[in-house]
């Protein structure tokens, strides 16, 4: 019995002190943190939301952080490249994903097989920006309201078309969304990616197509596509006049695009702390609330955990979505 309680107070000791010594190693690497350029990986090709954002605060979070933030572009496989390049980098914080809807819910759920647990491989570090879908049509398409589209499509079931940049691209979920909650049928039209089903719907070789607001507002305020509603919970700052889903009598239809800073899991909690910091300095520096402004997006922020949570349901939602579609990738 002596012995047992010996040895009971040397391993409560030798844990102590363990715990104690990497609590030290922590607070002394966060200290030094950061002492070299700090990588910013982005999933896919210059020019669309994530680039433009990942380059937005980039030059915010060196300023602060006083090292390089270099912006990597990685695109390629619905940009579960740089997602999984990310994840098995070193948890050291000079390796950051600039994550999104796509990459932290999308396409870690279509890929099951091949893939990453955005929940279990990343550290979140903040939400930076969210923007909704909008749905827009060619003018030529009889409806101008959301009940309008949905008579039309049960009415003429296997006519009414929509593009998406890709099988299992988030404006294709978003599509499939919108028809789960409604019981109207499309004929889907994936293209590889966004541009050319843009051209297509502008041409009017598709009728339909559920995109990113930030991509349609000039072609919304030119005429040549109608915006039929946005999928955020109350009407956007930068199309007013556009009532929402939820306004249209689709209760259940809420779509965010979501874009913020992630780190491979294991990342001290003291760097996730500073990265956090910065993030929101930049946040609220007029530059980057101007630049996101005129993208039609708004700025986020919020903690770390939150993030977490967001990113766990956001993945759960749209693996349902995909499982009751049956929807596979190109």
């Amino acid at each position: 019995m002596f012995i047992t309680k010996k040895r009971s107070v040397r391993c409560v000791f030798g844990c102590t002190i363990a715990v104690l010594g990497v609590f030290i190693f922590s607070t002394l690497y966060a200290q030094s943190w950061p002492s070299k350029p700090i990588h910013l990986l982005v999933p896919f090709v210059p020019g669309g939301n994530v680039d433009i954002t990942a380059r937005a605060v980039a030059p915010g979070l060196q300023e602060v952080l006083g090292q390089p933030v270099i912006v990597e572009n990685r695109p390629g496989a619905g940009g579960t490249i740089a997602a999984t390049q990310v994840a098995k980098a070193p948890p050291d914080g000079y390796t950051l994903l600039m994550g999104s809807t796509s990459t932290l819910a999308v396409a870690p759920a279509l890929y099951q097989k091949d893939s990453y647990d955005p929940v279990k491989d990343f550290s979140p570090i903040v939400m930076l920006q969210q923007v909704p879908f909008v749905l827009v049509a060619h003018p030529s398409v009889p409806v101008r309201t959301v009940s309008d589209l949905v008579s039309l499509a049960k009415s003429r079931p296997g006519t009414i078309t929509m593009a998406s940049a890709g099988s299992g691209s988030s404006n294709h979920l978003a599509g499939e969304l919108f028809q789960l909650l409604t019981g109207a049928k499309f004929v889907h039209v994936p293209y590889k990616g966004s541009g050319q089903a843009v051209t297509d719907l502008i041409g009017g070789q598709v009728q339909l197509y559920f995109d990113q607001l930030t991509t349609e507002i000039g072609n919304i305020k030119s005429g040549k596509v109608r915006a039929l509603a946005v999928s955020s919970a109350r009407r956007w700052t930068a199309l007013p006049d556009i009532p929402t889903f939820i306004e249209a009598s689709v209760r259940e239809y809420e779509v965010l695009n979501v874009t913020g800073l992630v780190a491979p899991s294991g990342t001290p909690r003291e760097v996730i702390q500073r990265l956090h910091a910065a993030s929101i300095r930049v946040l609220a520096s007029p530059l980057v609330r101007e630049r996101f402004s005129t993208m039609g997006v708004e700025p986020v922020g919020g903690r770390p955990e939150q993030f977490g949570m967001y990113i766990s349901d956001d993945f759960a939602r749209w693996r349902k979505v995909i499982a009751d579609g049956n929807i596979k990738a190109d």
